[in-house]
C-alpha cells in the first residue's frame, strides 16, 4: 500500500481518486510515499526521505522548497488551469467593482437603516446616486501581464466584453499562444503596456525575476488614472510603490486579493481576503488533477505538470519498469544502457527527457529487476534517484 499524506482540507473528489486497495490517505503519516497539499508551507519542516512526489493543489508552489526537492529526487507537481475560471471570474469582479463604485454604493445603502419612509428613501437615492457613478469597461483598454491559463482566460473574456486588450508575456509558449484571441495586441515591454492601458491585471508566478515586478519606476510610466489589479501573488507588486502612485494620483485604484496592514482603510483600494481560487469547483478541480498526477507518477513513472522535472509519458509495455533521475550531463544514459547490456537485460521500450539540470528516464525491461540491478544503476555517476514500478 502506498501512503499519501495530506495537508489542508483536500476536496473529497480528489481523495476518492486514490483506490482503497492501493492507497492509504491520512494527514498523520511519518513516512509517506507522496504529499498532497494546498497552501501549507513545507519550508520549515523536514520532508521524509520516503517522499517521492509532492502535488500542490493550485498553481503557485512558493510554499514548497523546490531546490531541495529536486536535489532529493522529489518530483513537485502543480495544477495549472484547474482554478483558472475561478480566478478569472474574481478578476472580472474586481474590474467591474473598480469601474463602478459598487462597494461605496452598497456601504451607503446600509447607512439608511433608520429610514422608514420608502418614498423619501427613493427621493434621497435619486439625489445621491451620482456620488457612485462610474464608467463602463466596454471600449476601455485592459493590459494583461502574463498570458498563462488565467491570464489568457481573462484576456479572452475581456475581448468578449468589448474591451481592447494588450498582452505581455516574456515567455509565451506555443500552447499558450493558441489559447489567445487573435484580437489581443502584443506589447513589446511593460512600460509600453502600462502607458496605454486603463486597467492592468497581473498574472505571473512569484519567481526571483518577478518579485517586485510592479515597482516605483514602472508605475511612474502608468497612464494617469489607471487601475491596477493583482490576483496573482502579493510579492509581485511593491505595496509602497502602489501607495505612492495612489497618493500622487498616478493610478486611481488598486484592487488586490492580498491585503496588507498599510492598505487597510486607504482610499482607492479594494481588498479581498485571498479568495481567488475559493470556489467549490476550483478546489475539486485542483484536488482531482493533483491526485491523478500523483497516481500516474507513482504507478507508471509518468510526469505531467511538474515544476522541477521534465514532462514525460511512456505507455506501459510488457515487462518491468524502472525510472531514474540524474544530473543532466553526457554519458549517463549510455552508462546505464551498457550496464543492462552487460547483464544481458533486454530493453523493451525507453524514453529520456531533460529539463535544465535534471534528466529523467523511463525504461521498460524484459526481466524483473532485483536489488543488485537497482544498486548498480544507483551507483552510476550522476544518478541520484532510482525506482522500480
Amino acid at each position: 500500500m502506498k501512503k499519501i499524506k495530506t495537508y489542508n482540507a483536500i476536496s473529497n473528489q480528489g481523495l476518492d481518486k486514490f483506490s482503497r486497495d492501493k492507497y492509504e490517505v491520512c494527514s498523520e503519516f511519518s513516512e509517506p510515499d507522496a504529499i498532497l497539499l494546498r497552501s501549507h508551507k513545507l519550508h520549515d519542516e523536514p520532508i521524509a526521505s520516503s517522499v517521492k512526489a509532492i502535488a500542490r493543489c493550485g498553481a503557485g508552489v512558493n510554499n514548497i522548497p523546490i531546490k531541495s526537492c529536486t536535489e532529493n529526487g522529489i518530483v513537485v507537481f502543480n495544477t495549472p488551469g484547474a482554478n483558472a475560471n475561478a480566478v478569472k471570474e474574481l478578476v472580472l469582479t474586481g474590474l467591474l467593482l473598480s469601474a463602478r463604485d459598487v462597494v461605496g454604493g452598497i456601504r451607503y445603502s446600509h447607512t439608511l437603516s433608520e429610514m422608514t419612509d420608502a418614498m423619501a428613501m427613493d427621493k434621497l437615492l435619486e439625489k445621491e446616486k451620482k456620488r457612485f457613478s462610474g464608467s463602463e469597461i466596454k471600449g476601455k483598454t485592459l493590459g494583461v501581464i502574463g498570458l498563462g491559463a488565467i491570464g489568457a482566460s481573462v484576456a479572452n473574456t475581456a475581448i468578449d466584453l468589448g474591451m481592447n486588450v494588450i498582452g505581455y508575456d516574456s515567455a509565451l509558449s506555443v500552447e499558450a499562444a493558441w489559447r489567445l484571441s487573435s484580437r489581443i495586441k502584443r506589447a513589446e515591454n511593460l512600460v509600453s503596456l502600462i502607458a496605454k492601458c486603463d486597467f492592468v491585471t497581473v498574472h505571473v508566478p512569484a519567481l526571483p525575476s518577478t518579485i517586485g515586478l510592479i515597482n516605483h519606476d514602472l508605475l511612474s510610466s502608468a497612464k494617469l488614472g489607471m487601475v491596477l489589479l493583482n490576483f496573482a501573488r502579493k510579492e509581485i507588486v511593491d505595496t509602497d510603490a502602489v501607495i505612492t502612485a495612489l497618493e500622487n494620483h498616478q493610478i486611481d485604484q488598486y484592487v488586490t486579493d492580498f491585503p496588507t496592514p498599510s492598505l487597510i482603510g486607504r482610499d482607492g483600494v479594494i481588498l479581498m481576503p485571498h479568495i481567488g481560487a475559493s470556489t467549490a469547483e476550483a478546489e475539486e478541480n485542483c484536488a482531482i488533477m493533483g491526485a491523478e498526477q500523483l497516481i500516474d507518477f507513482l504507478e507508471n513513472g509518468n510526469i505531467t505538470n511538474s515544476v522541477n522535472f521534465p514532462t514525460i509519458r511512456l505507455e506501459r509495455a510488457e515487462g518491468y519498469r524502472i525510472t531514474f533521475a540524474n544530473d543532466n550531463v553526457p554519458r549517463v544514459l549510455g552508462s546505464v544502457l551498457s550496464l543492462l547490456a552487460d547483464l544481458n537485460i533486454n530493453v523493451l521500450d525507453m524514453l529520456n527527457k531533460s529539463r535544465e539540470e535534471v534528466a529523467y528516464t523511463i525504461l521498460d525491461i524484459e526481466q524483473e529487476p532485483n536489488d543488485e540491478l537497482l544498486s548498480a544503476i544507483s551507483n552510476v555517476e550522476h544518478v541520484f534517484n532510482v525506482r522500480t514500478l
